[in-house]
């Protein structure tokens, strides 16, 4: 790299190895609390989709979802001459817990590319926003389609990082399987008979055509009408659900970007939710990367998490001459987590058309 470059690089390392307390960045060290909070910070505000979703610290790697929905009733009378009052507690009460799994962040910068840079003001800030968006996304890439956690991960086998982590669509499909909707009366899936869990997907049809016969459902909009009856009964009448609809399945030019206004760097970073200019099935639409083509997800987008466990994040800057780049290196434990499972319903397999002639 260039001499200016050299100068701004070491300036970069040297100042993140005084926020944390190290003076050799080139060896693995465990990521200060306060600086691992800013960078969380600095995670949502790089996606508009990490914004509106929680990303929440946790002490144990494993354990009880801190996330609190409102299911039940508490309101009550109790004849305190013959009995106690008894709380009730208002959020979900099922059984699912969470573990955090210990996931790698590994990116590269080219020395040609941080060349480029070493002329703005901002060499820095651009450093980190490239370490900062890559790991954006496929944090919700993995949210969207993580299915099992690889001791040895597979990026050839498993592109949309399936096998780095259980997703938030992979709960639903485990732990609450009367919420996943994955065929139709003219192609229905099949089922586990003791865990209820779909072993065969069936299909979904929806369009113009005899329903029964020839389609599941005339259009979209009833199928997501159909789709908020799986939620708990407590849930059907939010009014923050959110139908998050894959690409597949609603033209285009029904979604806008968001904060479309924004004309910033930064601000351009983070456009990656559409919002559909129409409700669909009384719902507003959103549009999120790597989410399935052929599927929707009714919830609310408060309802979706990363936990991430302290003191778990680490963290190693190489320069690698003899590749000609630069190298960080960071890990730290997620687990990816739907608060209140009865508040999410999941319908995969969507097919636009009708059912093909026998």
């Amino acid at each position: 790299m260039l001499e200016l470059t050299q100068d701004k690089f070491d300036a970069y390392t040297q100042k993140i190895g005084k926020l944390n307390g190290v003076t050799n960045t080139a060896r693995t060290f465990t990521v200060a609390p306060a600086v691992a909070q800013t960078l969380r910070g600095k995670l949502q505000l790089s996606s508009e989709f990490l914004k509106n979703i929680n990303i929440i610290p946790v002490v144990a790697q494993e354990g009880d979802k801190v996330g609190v929905g409102v299911k039940g009733t508490i309101a009550s009378r109790t004849d305190t001459r013959v009995k106690d009052r008894e709380p009730r507690y208002p959020g979900d009460l099922d059984e699912t817990r969470y573990r955090c799994e210990k996931t790698d962040f590994d990116t590269l910068v080219r020395y040609e590319t941080l060349d480029s840079w070493a002329h703005q003001p901002n060499f820095q800030i651009l450093l980190r926003d490239a370490i900062v968006k890559a790991k954006a996304m496929d944090i919700i890439t993995i949210g969207f389609n993580g299915t099992h956690v690889a001791k040895d991960t597979d990026p050839e086998a498993f592109p949309l990082l399936q096998d780095v982590n259980i997703g938030w669509l992979e709960h639903i499909r485990l732990d609450t399987p009367e919420r996943h909707i994955a065929g139709g009366d003219l192609t229905p899936e099949t089922r586990d008979a003791t865990t209820g869990r779909v072993t065969v997907a069936g299909k979904i049809f929806v369009g113009a055509g005899e329903v029964g016969e020839e389609v599941d459902f005339v259009n979209i909009d009833a199928l997501v009408y159909d789709g908020i009856e799986a939620l708990h009964e407590n849930y059907r009448e939010d009014t923050d659900l959110v139908a998050i609809v894959g690409r597949a399945l609603v033209h285009d030019k029904y979604f806008a970007i968001v904060n479309a206004s924004g004309d910033k760097a930064t601000e351009q970073l983070a456009r990656d939710v559409l919002l559909s200019a129409k409700k669909i099935g009384g719902l507003q639409a959103v549009r999120v990367p790597k989410f399935p083509p052929n599927a929707i997800l009714i919830t609310t987008l408060a309802n979706l998490s990363v936990y991430e466990q302290i003191g778990t994040e680490r963290r190693k800057i190489e320069d690698n001459a003899k590749r000609d780049q630069v190298e960080n290196y960071e890990s730290v434990n997620h687990a990816y987590v739907v608060e209140d499972l009865g508040k999410a319903a999941l319908i995969e397999n969507i097919v636009m058309g009708k059912k093909p002639a026998a």
